[in-house]
């Protein structure tokens, strides 16, 4: 039975954590479009902005917390069930 909670629980956090993945990068080229039309950089086409500032996003810290979904949760859930024993 636990190990079946566990599974199904994983299962969630997989769904969770490419949810809120996509909705961190929609929302990252939302923002460097709206930064390219307010003030276009001389030499480079829009897309290769979005793609450079893409590119540096993936490689930034927001992408790697919201890895932390795979770590928070599960500690939660063992403090209280510690907490509880």
């Amino acid at each position: 039975m636990f190990i079946r909670l566990m599974f199904f629980g994983f299962l969630g956090l997989i769904v969770l954590y490419a949810v809120v993945s996509v909705y961190s990068r929609s929302v990252r080229r939302e923002k460097l479009e709206d930064w390219w039309e307010e003030e276009p950089v001389e030499g480079k086409t829009r897309e290769a902005y979005i793609e450079e500032g893409m590119a540096a996003y993936d490689k930034g810290l927001r992408k790697k917390l919201i890895l932390l979904i795979f770590v928070i949760p599960p500690l939660v859930a063992g403090a209280i069930i510690y907490l509880i024993n």
